[in-house]
């Protein structure tokens, strides 16, 4: 028996079939209407619905690019299941290069949202209704705020065993269990049931190679551990490297003013009290060492060359399941 077609918006999606869909969000005062566009995959076999998004925050043009990447190979007549990918969440920000919404609202703190809320809670809504509601997983993916980087990392909550499961399958460096955030895709999402991995890598408003192929391949292994694709022999995908768990982390601050330097890097392992870089005065006079205050492995830096007393300069997270070298 074939199986049912998929409803989203007005439109019916035939299993088998892929198709576009644009689900209108509002219409700007030239006169243009705005939409969130989203592809279904929906598969002529049955199987798990799972959503993957980018760009909530408009500058984190990173994970746009690993959804078409890993959309890429998929063919609604082999997958089994339904996914819906939408690569832009947050569209009004991405067409500004904004990490916010014109009215300045950051829509990864207006979830689940309203109908008759504001603009970020509207976008909200429509996505809780039209897209969360249907799935049984998702992969949120972001990348560092403005002027950091992150190493690739899952966040998830790692003392819900399916959901440790596919943070595992995913197969970044780090998985890291993190609190869930008020008013967060990921917090309104566990909310109705769903399963939520949040992937962190890169810096925003770049493509960096490194975190792009990292996003591709996890994605890919998620699908295939959710057994909606098939595993390829040789594929880098279909290896599973053993992440590094941390159970807890925080950022190293400045205690003064002046100009960073940096001399440890992403991935990194430090040990508690170890030198991390300094910072100079405009004539290279050293003012201050920055030093870790705990060991771990740096899962974020600031790009900032002039820093202030208590901005956030090296994230380090605690290993669970490694001894720090």
């Amino acid at each position: 028996m074939a199986r049912e077609s998929f409803a989203i918006g007005n439109v019916r999606v035939r299993a088998g079939s892929t198709k576009e869909v644009e689900l209108p969000i509002t219409r700007l005062v030239t006169g243009g209407d705005v939409s969130l566009p989203v592809r279904v995959i929906h598969g002529r076999e049955p199987g798990p619905t799972v959503w993957v998004n980018a760009a909530i925050h408009g500058d984190e043009v990173l994970g746009v690019e690993v959804i078409r990447r890993a959309l890429a190979p998929l063919s609604a007549r082999t997958l089994r299941g339904t996914l819906l990918a939408v690569p832009v969440v947050n569209v009004l920000g991405f067409m500004n290069g904004d990490r916010y919404l014109p009215d300045r609202r950051d829509l990864n703190r207006s979830f689940p949202g309203s109908a008759r809320g504001s603009l970020a809670s509207r976008i909200a809504h429509l996505f809780m209704s039209e897209v969360v509601s249907k799935c049984d997983v998702g992969l949120d993916l972001h990348t560092a705020a403005d002027r950091r980087t992150n190493l690739p990392q899952i966040r998830a909550d790692l003392d819900d065993a399916r959901t440790r499961e596919l943070a595992q399958a995913f197969g970044a460096p780090v998985m890291l269990h993190a609190k869930l955030r008020d008013g967060s895709l990921r917090q309104a999402a566990r909310d109705r049931g769903a399963i939520v991995l949040l992937y962190e890598a890169g810096e925003a408003m770049r493509f960096d190679e490194e975190p792009i192929q990292v996003g591709v391949e996890g994605v890919r292994r998620v699908l295939t551990a959710l057994g909606m694709v098939d595993p390829v022999p040789g594929d880098p995908a279909s290896e599973l490297p053993l992440p590094v768990e941390a159970r807890g982390s925080a950022w190293v601050r400045a205690r003064g003013t002046g100009i960073l330097h940096l001399e440890v890097g992403l991935g990194q392992y430090v040990d508690a009290g170890e030198r991390l870089g300094g910072l100079s005065d405009t004539f290279g006079r050293r003012v201050r060492l920055v030093h870790a205050d705990r060991a771990g492995i740096i899962i974020g830096l600031t790009r900032a060359p002039i820093v202030n007393a208590g901005d956030a300069l090296v994230h380090i997270a605690t290993p669970h399941n490694k001894v720090v070298e």
